[in-house]
């Protein structure tokens, strides 16, 4: 492997509603995500910001065969930005629910777990 480069370059949240999934991450992370197709599969891909040059990690929610939400699978960690507290204060209302709320982890900062509407467990990660 490459010096400097992320282990992970891509990442996909499975879910059974790709309208609904949209509108909660939208709504949580405050960012707007790009709808498109891939054979049978609809997908609607994060924000990333950069090229694969720049050793960016991208990623999108996925709805089609093969792809079960699942509450007890991989973790992914997305950017809660700054401070955490602001999207992890918007998953109820979108639809999710907060498992563990924002705790302390040392020097690597901050997390908090969540379910969103397919049934996915993921957390958050801030710096402060």
């Amino acid at each position: 492997m490459a010096q400097g480069k992320h282990v992970a370059v891509w990442f996909e949240i499975p879910v059974t509603d790709i309208d609904r999934a949209s509108r909660f991450y939208s709504t949580v992370l405050d960012t707007k995500l790009a709808p498109m197709e891939f054979g049978p599969h609809k997908m609607a891909v994060f924000p990333g910001g950069g090229s694969r040059e720049e050793n960016v990690v991208h990623g999108a929610l996925v709805q089609g065969p093969g792809y079960t939400p699942a509450g007890d699978g991989p973790m992914i960690y997305l950017n809660g930005g700054e401070d955490l507290a602001g999207p992890l204060s918007r998953v109820e209302a979108a639809g999710g629910r907060v498992l563990q709320p924002k705790m302390e982890i040392g020097q690597h900062g901050f997390m908090a777990l969540f379910l969103d509407t397919e049934g996915n467990r993921l957390a958050l990660h801030s710096e402060r």
